[in-house]
């Protein structure tokens, strides 16, 4: 039996219809009298059809009527003694499928029925197909970012994107669309845990650089590097600030920036000891939003992306402690050989791991060979200045400072194979 939900503000009519409405075969499960209820009585019945009779329906009831539509559509018949021809408009484009003028007779309630519940299914039908061609239309766009993200991550042309995102979604059992969505995601937050790991790493190296201008080591050339450092956390800050939600992420980039203009002023003032201080508070901050985005991101690559962007921060660490150390005396140069120890330790063990994962291409292992390699020759150069007279120590200076810009580009280009590998993409 069809169920209704009667809406009657006529008291003389209501029970002459809910009876014709039962005489009919039709199963009158509530009445409601008041437009404010009526959201409630079709959540609360649940009816197959929604029967209003209203003389002069208000606007209040259009937006009650608009907002059944919305949210839990039925069959809408409204009788009404109003002809006027714009609130017959507006019941139309509220979704009312049958606007009776004129009251109604007992013998047309069935057919009248019938003709609402055929306009709802006609209308669900077509519903349904437009939101399907949405669908495709949306998905069509996703897999042509996919397929643009992919050509430029591992310099495909627009035919091999397309069968490896669809050898990629076979193997996986997914939609291409549904692929696709996935992996310009994962590269939305690759690309953000990658830039703000960069942003750790030149709070190190700021300090770094900052300390070889003092210890005048080829100090024009480490001026230049310092102020392409500036401009690269500025660069850095200005696509997170652009690519990053500012209701789930805005207030930690705000601490991070607030920071940073800190640390600037302090680079600006010249104070060794202030230039550490705030490129630690940097650092700090630039760990929790990294640490946030990894765990947004929920694929895990991109642990392993964090962990070789923090590569790159630990070999500036140590060379920045390994300078400290030079510079201090008494407990500044136990703390600043704890800090070098430290650094050692957390790097070596971050290389041993990567060295034995399996997400690897030959590119990726020759980049940690040489990484490797590098990070052995630094720490030499490290040790061999601690030995060495301020006079003598110069040259191995120069070669800490060399070591760590080496270590910094082979990290920087290993973090670009693991943001751009097809594991990372794909999750």
């Amino acid at each position: 039996m069809t169920s209704a939900l009667l809406c009657s503000t006529r008291q003389k009519t209501a029970p002459t219809m809910a009876a014709d409405l039962q005489a009919a075969g039709i199963s009158v499960l509530a009445t409601v009298d008041d437009c404010s209820k009526l959201v409630q009585g079709v959540v609360l019945h649940a009816p197959d059809v929604v029967i209003c009779d209203v003389p002069l329906p208000t606007s209040a009831w259009f937006q009650a009527l608009q907002v059944v539509g919305q949210t839990v559509p039925r069959p809408l018949i409204v009788f009404t003694t109003d002809s006027d021809a714009s609130h017959i408009a507006q019941a139309t484009e509220c979704g009312v499928h049958a606007y009776v003028v004129n009251g109604y007779g007992a013998n047309r309630l069935r057919p009248l029925i019938h003709l609402a519940q055929a306009r709802f299914h006609k209308a669900e039908q077509q519903r349904q197909a437009y939101e399907e061609l949405a669908t495709r239309f949306e998905e069509r766009k996703a897999v042509d970012r996919a397929k643009g993200i992919l050509m430029r991550a591992q310099s495909l042309s627009d035919d091999d994107a397309f069968r490896t995102l669809r050898s990629a979604a076979m193997s996986s059992n997914q939609r291409m669309g549904q692929l696709s969505q996935h992996i310009i995601q994962s590269a939305h937050f690759a690309e953000a845990v990658n830039r703000s790991g960069q942003l750790r790493m030149l709070s190190q190296r700021l300090v770094k650089l900052h300390l070889l201008q003092a210890a005048r080591v080829q100090a024009v050339h480490h001026a230049a590097l310092l102020q392409d450092s500036v401009q690269w956390v500025d660069s850095n800050f200005a696509l997170l600030r652009k690519n990053l939600s500012q209701p789930t992420y805005g207030d930690l980039l705000a601490q991070v920036a607030q920071t940073w203009e800190l640390l600037k002023a302090a680079l600006a003032a010249g104070g060794t000891d202030v230039v550490e201080r705030e490129a630690e508070a940097l650092l700090m901050g630039a760990e929790r939003l990294t640490a946030s985005l990894e765990s947004s991101g929920a694929a895990a690559p991109l642990q392993v992306l964090n962990l070789a962007g923090r590569q790159r921060m630990l070999s500036q660490r140590f060379s920045k402690y390994a300078l400290l150390a030079l510079e201090g005396e008494g407990v500044a140069v136990e703390l600043a050989q704890a800090g070098m120890r430290a650094a050692q330790q957390e790097f070596e063990k971050a290389l041993t791991y990567l060295n034995g994962l399996p997400l690897s291409t030959p590119a990726i292992h020759e980049a940690l060979g040489a990484a490797g390699v590098a990070w052995l020759q630094m720490v030499a150069a490290a040790q061999d200045a601690q030995r060495l007279s301020p006079a003598k120590r110069g040259s191995r200076l120069e070669d800490l400072a060399a070591g760590s810009e080496t270590l910094l580009g082979l990290f920087e280009q290993l973090s670009r194979h693991y943001e751009h590998s097809m594991q990372m993409l794909v999750g």
